[in-house]
């Protein structure tokens, strides 16, 4: 039988909480405990090392939901989902420092809670913690991405993505309204969104396969743009859009 993940629940609203915890038990999840403080907070996941903790950034007391994660990232790798309903850049920029596996939004629905958690799960099952390769101009999460473009980071919705091409070292991002040209190899973006709808169709491409218009022998249309595609690439995309 396989084993339950693990979740622990911090946030100081206890009426949230409780609701958090019932879906998350209704979804098959075991919920390790409700931590109202970081200090607390801190105290739990050391001791227990659950495999996931939900942390609210924004925590009454001494030590808020970030200075938390710092913690307990010093003693253990645990991933983190934050909760927030604080969305600037400053507070997105400290977080993001303490690697977040992802970002829930408040308010939020129990779905984008429970496609959340079941990306991160995935994510653990896939990778081993201490050698995911990461960039500090790219951060991905549930449905958009943030890229440093012109000295700060901007939000895309990964809908919005029509393709990525390699440039040397760089990456240019095409949406549907413009291009982000950020300083990430395709390598790296690859890794980062290989649990979303992109795959790598050619050496300096990755597509969003929701957006294909035309898809050749050797080549594909997104938007009018001719992409190549590779012989050594074609079987594997074939297979996900029998699959969509």
């Amino acid at each position: 039988m396989e084993q339950k993940t693990r979740i622990l629940i911090v946030e100081d609203d206890m009426i949230i909480a409780a609701n958090i915890s019932v879906q998350l038990s209704n979804l098959g999840y075991e919920v390790m405990g409700i931590e109202t403080r970081g200090e607390e907070a801190i105290l739990h996941a050391t001791a227990n090392c659950p495999d996931i903790i939900l942390l609210d950034i924004n925590l009454r007391g001494n030590i808020n939901g970030i200075e938390a994660a710092e913690q307990i990232q010093k003693l253990k790798r645990i991933p983190i989902i934050y909760l927030t309903a604080n969305s600037d850049e400053a507070t997105f920029t400290k977080a993001k420092a303490t690697r977040p596996h992802a970002f829930i939004s408040k308010p939020f629905n129990s779905l984008n809670l429970q496609r959340t958690i079941a990306l991160v799960v995935d994510q653990i099952k896939d990778n081993d913690l201490d050698s995911i390769e990461v960039s500090e101009n790219l951060e991905v999460l549930l449905d958009r991405i943030f890229v440093r473009h012109n000295g700060k980071m901007v939000k895309l919705l990964l809908d919005d993505i029509l393709y990525i091409e390699a440039d040397r070292n760089y990456s240019n991002i095409v949406t549907s309204t413009g291009n982000y040209l950020v300083s990430t190899t395709l390598k790296v973006v690859e890794n980062e969104m290989k649990s979303h709808m992109f795959l790598r169709v050619h050496r300096s491409y990755m597509v969003n396969i929701s957006k294909l218009d035309v898809v050749a022998d050797n080549h594909l249309e997104i938007n009018r743009k001719v992409i190549p595609l590779s012989k050594s690439f074609k079987e594997h995309l074939m297979k996900h859009l029998h699959t969509i």
